[in-house]
């Protein structure tokens, strides 16, 4: 069985499948972005690539949320 993902990563398998780019080509873009604010982060996603509100907002969520589990380190 195998196990469901929750949470932003549960919009993954979608955003492959519509944009065409696997999420780690997404997540290196928000990281590589000048960017830092999670809403300026999504904008940006939606105005220049195209992306949906809940899409970019799941792989800004999940991109950030990684970086602060990296920096509490």
């Amino acid at each position: 069985m195998t196990a469901t993902a929750k949470g932003p990563a549960s919009y993954f398998p979608s955003i492959e499948k519509k944009y065409g780019r696997p999420v780690a080509e997404w997540k290196e873009l928000i990281r590589s972005s000048p960017l830092v604010k999670h809403m300026e982060l999504v904008a940006w996603l939606k105005a220049e690539h195209g992306l949906g509100h809940g899409h970019a907002n799941a792989l800004v969520a999940h991109t950030l949320a990684e970086g602060a589990e990296g920096n509490a380190r």
